[in-house]
């Protein structure tokens, strides 16, 4: 299941990972949102020890809205050591975000 990212732990869970980090942010009013998250959940699962995969709910956090510039939602943000390597803006299917996760692997 994917990791429940805040204000309070994005540090912690996202910028000093040792794996690379896939973040979602998203909110419960957003429909494109609803359709990333089932495919969200599935990579959480799949990757599950090889990479960490997180959702933000903009609405509830949003001073780590704020830091990265998050306007249009559903925005994927993918990290590696802590810096942002990746981005995809607004749904995307599965195979794309696999992808990217896959090329922080490399």
């Amino acid at each position: 299941m994917a990791l429940v990212i805040t204000d309070a732990n994005f540090e912690e869970v996202v910028l000093k990972s040792d794996k690379p980090v896939l973040v979602d942010f998203w909110a419960e009013w957003c429909g494109p949102c609803r359709m990333v998250g089932p495919v969200v959940e599935e990579l959480a699962r799949e990757y599950d020890g090889k990479a960490v995969i997180g959702k933000v709910d903009v609405d509830s956090n949003p001073e780590v809205s704020m830091k990265f510039g998050i306007r249009n939602i559903p925005a994927l943000l993918f990290f590696k050591n802590g810096e942002i390597v990746d981005k995809q803006i607004g749904a995307a299917p599965k195979s794309v975000l696999a992808n990217k996760l896959e090329a922080q692997m490399a």
